[in-house]
């Protein structure tokens, strides 16, 4: 079981205080008694520490910090990190409308990404007046152009350029090879740069890079850095005005450990020192704008899952724990044999049992742990499934017709219901029997 901390200031938000597991100092049995399971909690004070950091560690240069939409685009934290002066990195038109409603001011602070952006997404972006568009291809560069011409609207770009760096983490989220969709390889970035200044309504005010996510080592970050400073001096001799660079995102977290620590055995204020230390060191007197596009780093840890136990089960050898969250509401164990520590919300007495702890979806994919020791639980009881703040309801889905969790947030000794659970009214509502 998973000996959690409770007297570090910035440690996990998620404690025992006499044997009972809370957000802060709001117990979770009470937020699962009035909101029911499977539950979503997250912790306001642990995502503004975090967002802090980052703008203590880059103090002294002029910055951004986009927080990356994709980890979790619940409104009410995209309005908090909105209120803390966050920009919004985002892939798709309907974040640019998450951000909107959560925090109009912040539209000015957007960069929007991604490989397949449509032309509508594009002309909601012109129209909203966002920063930077992350242009991942020649022929999007062109898209750009048509649009911005249509609509009178002279477009801030930057090329998302493929520095083939590699970085150790999951194949599924590495993003900065050469055979990867994302970018474009930053040996020709610099003949696209010389078309697009013949382009009247493009304005090439940056250059973009994004090597993937969950990524613990820093090294890499300054690999990729120093090689897109290169291009940036290449590309001011040719006459460009690179007012941004943005470094992208991607610092990782350790999923295993059940204190204070990130990424091998440091705490968080450490882990962004070093990443900061590493981007600083690339950087050097460069003055170019930072973009940085922090996600999970901001959110995984200030997250966790509440499910109630539904049956504890034997196969044969096997002791399943089965519960009424399932892979549609947490998809990372099984999309990437991913680890999320699980704790029982009530510490019990009594030895530690191996167990697969497993969800009610009829996959035999849908599982949230295998061959996991952990206290002994019955039907009833509750269990949290620890840092998942970032890709857990952004990724969760309505698979054998289940409803998506409710969401509570969390901030010091006050919470609220900031998205009420599914009901097969609004599953369904969307469906035409003809």
């Amino acid at each position: 079981m998973a000996d959690l901390r409770t007297d570090v200031v910035g440690a996990r938000p998620f404690v025992y205080r006499k044997k009972r597991l809370g957000c802060g100092a709001v117990g979770l049995t009470e937020l699962a008694e009035e909101f029911g399971t499977p539950l979503y909690v997250y912790s306001a004070d642990q995502i503004r520490y975090r967002f802090g950091l980052f703008q203590a560690a880059f103090a002294g240069r002029a910055h951004t910090i986009c927080y990356a939409v994709k980890a979790n685009s619940s409104l009410a934290i995209l309005r908090l990190l909105g209120e803390a002066g966050a920009g919004f990195d985002i892939v798709s038109g309907g974040e640019l409308e998450r951000v909107r409603r959560a925090s109009k001011a912040a539209l000015k602070r957007v960069v929007f990404s991604g490989v397949g952006k449509q032309v509508w997404e594009i002309d909601a972006a012109l129209k909203a007046g966002i920063l930077l568009f992350n242009v991942e291809s020649e022929a999007e560069l062109s898209v750009l152009a048509e649009r911005a011409e249509e609509m009178g609207v002279r477009a801030r770009f930057a090329l998302r350029v493929n520095p083939d760096v590699f970085a150790e983490t999951h194949p599924y989220i590495s993003t900065g090879l050469r055979e990867h969709k994302f970018g474009i390889a930053i040996g020709e970035a610099r003949a696209i740069y010389k078309k697009a200044k013949r382009m009247k309504w493009l304005d090439a005010a940056g250059v973009s890079v994004h090597i993937g996510s969950q990524i613990r080592m820093v090294e890499p970050f300054g690999a990729a850095l120093e090689r897109v400073l290169g291009l940036v001096g290449e590309l001011r001799t040719d006459g460009h005005d690179i007012r941004y660079v943005d470094a992208g995102g991607g610092l990782g977290i350790d999923y295993g450990a059940s204190d204070a620590s990130d990424g091998e055995g440091v705490t968080a204020e450490e882990q962004v020192r070093r990443y900061a230390a590493a981007l600083e060191g690339a950087l050097g007197g460069e003055g170019a704008r930072l973009l940085l596009e922090p996600g999970r780093f901001l959110v995984a840890q200030a997250g966790a899952l509440v499910s109630r136990v539904l049956v504890v089960k034997k196969n044969g050898a096997k002791t399943f724990v089965i519960t009424d969250a399932g892979m549609n509401d947490l998809i990372r164990p099984s999309l990437y044999q991913a680890h999320h520590e699980i704790v029982p919300v009530t510490q019990g007495a009594g030895e530690d049992a191996v167990v697969d702890v497993v969800g009610p979806v009829c996959e035999s994919g849908d599982f949230f742990a295998r061959d996991r020791s952990m206290g002994r639980v019955k039907a009833g009881d509750l269990l949290a499934v620890l840092d998942a703040g970032a890709y857990g309801m952004s990724l969760s889905s309505n698979y054998n017709t289940r409803g998506r969790a409710a969401e509570v947030l969390v901030d010091g000794d006050s919470y609220g219901l900031v998205r009420r659970r599914e009901s097969l009214k609004e599953m369904l509502g969307a469906e035409i029997l003809a």
